[in-house]
């Protein structure tokens, strides 16, 4: 199996040639990817936000949504 080397924007430019359903496909595949990223991400800032919570003697699965935000506001200004 040969292995190519393109640069992004050659990806780019290769992407931007292919028929209008294959385009749809390459933006779908990136989008799941994106999605999984930031639903992995997610989970481990809410896992850190528990662990500082728990420092402080909070439970963070117990706090309703408006004192998350005043906590997270309160970490982000330390």
């Amino acid at each position: 199996m040969v292995t190519l080397t393109l640069s992004d924007q050659q990806v780019v430019e290769l992407v931007k040639q292919l028929p209008l359903t294959s385009k749809q496909a390459v933006l779908d595949a990136l989008m799941n990817e994106r999605e999984l990223w930031w639903n992995v991400t997610v989970l481990k800032n809410e896992e850190q936000l528990r662990l500082l919570a728990s420092q402080r003697g909070l439970n963070w699965d117990a706090m309703p949504d408006d004192k998350r935000e005043e906590f997270v506001d309160e970490i982000l200004h330390e």
